[in-house]
């Protein structure tokens, strides 16, 4: 798709819209400095473990990985203060600049998987919260970094971290054990015994997430770019599941959903663009990372 037109789709849904970024901002272009949760953990391997590694093995996805990499712990090190310690330098380039400029100036939420805050620093953006009562860090889904309060996540530009932020070591969601406690705790937010608790109409304010960036999943047109989305995601693909159950029930409050990709990526991933399509997001195809992450926002 040519960069004008995925800028229509953007300009056409300015109204309801907000964007999901993943690591690949970090490594576009070519960043030596940016790190893959594949170099972070083996970072970290190196710190703890005794065996040497010179990659992770075949056959065991990133968050089982992290587990093993509790288990062999024996320096007893805060794993995930650690990986807070590695991120906390991060300064952003000029794209991030570019990006979340745009953004802003869109007044729409941003929500990243990653931890850092190069986001927040192209704008010098201050931690607030939409719930003054009930805080916890290792939850923090209704802190964000922003310019302006909200009483709700929808109302504007805010930047909201899906596995946790660096400000709150604990709340770093990197194991499967860390991506089950977030299913569970969103679970009971969404459900209630065996009746949902999310509903259409005056109930999508009033829901235990409403002040939450789960609100921002279920109330927006979600467009997603630079973030892989693998298997190993568990808990946004989770929740991407539960957001169709949801407009499947209530179809009025149907949203709508754009993966971007390069030209030919998902060519080698049958199965990434079976679970897309059928969550309820177009696949849009760039021809390139420059179209991603520069030309699209000029």
């Amino acid at each position: 798709m040519y960069p004008s037109q995925i800028k229509d789709i953007i300009l056409g849904n300015r109204d309801n819209i907000a964007f999901i970024i993943g690591n690949g901002i970090n490594r576009y272009p070519n960043n030596p400095h940016a790190l893959s949760w594949d170099d972070l953990l083996m970072q970290l391997w190196d710190k703890v473990a005794l065996q040497t590694l010179s990659r992770r093995p075949n056959g065991i996805s990133l968050t089982e990985f992290y587990d093993i990499l509790e288990l062999e712990n024996t320096r007893e090190l805060q794993l995930q203060k650690e990986v807070a310690l590695m991120l906390q330098d991060w300064q952003p380039s000029d794209h991030h600049r570019l990006i979340t400029e745009h953004i802003f100036g869109l007044n729409a939420p941003l929500l990243t998987t990653n931890f850092e805050e190069t986001f927040s620093r192209t704008l010098s953006c201050t931690l607030m919260r939409t719930e003054p009562e009930g805080f916890t860090d290792f939850y923090p889904w209704s802190t964000y970094h922003g310019l302006a309060p909200l009483s709700l996540p929808t109302e504007g530009f805010g930047i909201w971290y899906i596995n946790g932020m660096i400000n709150y070591h604990r709340s770093i969601r990197l194991g499967l054990s860390h991506y089950m406690g977030s299913v569970q705790r969103a679970h009971a937010m969404l459900y209630k015994a065996q009746e949902e608790e999310l509903h259409s109409g005056d109930h999508m304010l009033l829901w235990k997430g409403a002040r939450t960036w789960l609100q921002i999943l279920f109330g927006k047109s979600l467009f997603i770019f630079g973030l892989g989305l693998e298997e190993n995601e568990t808990f946004l693909r989770w929740l991407l599941i539960e957001r169709m159950k949801f407009y499947r029930k209530y179809r009025d409050q149907k949203r709508k959903g754009w993966y971007v990709c390069t030209r030919g990526e998902m060519n080698i991933d049958a199965g990434k663009r079976f679970f897309l399509e059928r969550v309820g997001f177009e696949i849009i195809e760039a021809a390139d990372y420059k179209d991603i992450y520069e030309t699209i926002w000029l």
